[in-house]
């Protein structure tokens, strides 16, 4: 997988794990003014309870194809390999030999 792609992976990762936060502190405020009367907050958490659901539903789907997208770039990733051993092999070294030599001059 490109560096690219892995900011983009992490990214969404970053994205899901922050709707799941907002989501839970929304609902936490739900169950805080579970006590307050008055028929405007009853219709405003309401509407709050079926917006977290579908936000809920959402990040579901948007999860679970952020899991779809990285075990495809998985397959591909394994597939390249075992379709191109020796390549594999070779870049796998030339990255290594850059990195040491990033390293190295530090």
């Amino acid at each position: 997988m490109s560096e690219v792609a892995d900011m983009t992976n992490n990214s969404k990762q970053k994205i899901v794990a922050d709707m799941k936060i907002v989501v839970s502190d929304a609902e936490e405020i739900l169950r805080a003014t579970a006590g307050v009367a008055g028929e405007k907050m009853v219709d405003l958490r309401e509407q709050i309870a079926e917006r977290l659901h579908d936000a809920k539903m959402r990040l579901a789907d948007a999860e679970s194809a952020l899991v779809d997208k990285t075990k495809a770039a998985a397959r591909a990733t394994d597939d390249f390999v075992n379709d191109n051993p020796w390549q594999a092999v070779g870049i796998a070294a030339g990255i290594g030999l850059l990195l040491g030599i990033i390293i190295g001059r530090r």
